[in-house]
């Protein structure tokens, strides 16, 4: 860590650079939020993380010498070396900041804009298992960003146009091309817009569920559902159970690094103070 803390309230951060998003917390020693930012990734991960890491400092009412310890994750995290080289997996970190909000046994579906992951988490905090999808971005938000753009409506009108669906116009393929064909077909044929977004998060919900199993009790993470809640509704009716999802969804990743950050400081600390105390 190159920052060193300059008050007794230090601060930890956690930074998740993701491909599409990148976004930024700053929590204290018991770990309350304190400060978070969420940007574009763009092309520069290195600056996007220095704007978002500001941003969120200045939320928290913290400066960079505050800093006690930072950990990165997510696509871009080798790129944040500003503030720190120590990093952790998106799947830890997010088990980690899901576990925090919900301390039993889960499991936890995250929707990011390139892939989807479900982790199943044991009761206290321990890492089961995970599945991933890499290869296709089908279910994922760059899916949900194609498929707005060819019904001409904007990523912030899809919920609502969602909830408002008489009926649902199902999708009969996962794949993004082909999936685009249907949709403007749907539109030739003058389905309403409202109808085909349905079938739209109908068709991501079910390409997730269909990754692995899930335990009695699963909490739904990322930005996706962050912006689109009735997709988490969805998802519920489609499981026949409550899901459960924390104030802001799209940061759970960056609240794992951050906890990881903080417990890795204290952690330190302790050694060191044993240490002293034995007169090493």
């Amino acid at each position: 860590m190159r920052a060193a803390s300059t008050n007794t309230s230090s601060a930890f951060v956690g930074l998740d650079m993701g491909s599409s998003r990148s976004k930024v917390v700053v929590i204290d020693q018991s770990g309350r939020l304190l400060g978070h930012a969420v940007r574009k990734s763009g092309i520069d991960f290195s600056k996007t993380a220095r704007l978002c890491l500001d941003t969120a400092l200045a939320m928290a009412g913290a400066e960079f010498g505050d800093i006690a310890h930072a950990i990165a994750t997510g696509y871009g995290r080798g790129n944040v070396g500003f503030v720190t080289d120590a990093n952790k997996t998106e799947i830890g970190c997010l088990a980690r900041g899901g576990h925090h909000f919900f301390p039993e046994a889960i499991t936890v579906i995250d929707i990011g804009g390139q892939d989807n992951k479900v982790i199943k988490v044991g009761a206290e905090g321990q890492r089961l298992g995970f599945k991933m999808n890499r290869k296709c971005a089908a279910g994922t938000g760059a899916f949900l960003e194609e498929m707005s753009a060819r019904l001409d409506v904007s990523l912030e009108e899809m919920n609502d146009l969602a909830r408002a669906a008489r009926e649902m116009i199902k999708l009969g393929s996962y794949c993004t091309v082909f999936s685009a064909t249907e949709v403007l077909e749907s539109i030739r044929h003058g389905k309403p817009v409202s109808d085909i977004v349905k079938g739209i998060f109908y068709s991501m919900i079910r390409r997730v569920l269909e990754m692995d199993s899930l335990t009695e009790r699963v909490v739904m993470t990322g930005g996706v559902v962050e912006h689109n809640v009735y997709m988490v509704e969805m998802t519920a009716e489609i499981i026949g159970r409550s899901v459960l999802l924390c104030e802001h969804p799209q940061l759970v990743g960056a609240m794992g690094a951050a906890l990881y950050a903080r417990d890795e400081h204290l952690s330190a600390s302790a050694a060191t103070e044993t240490q002293s105390n034995r007169g090493e």
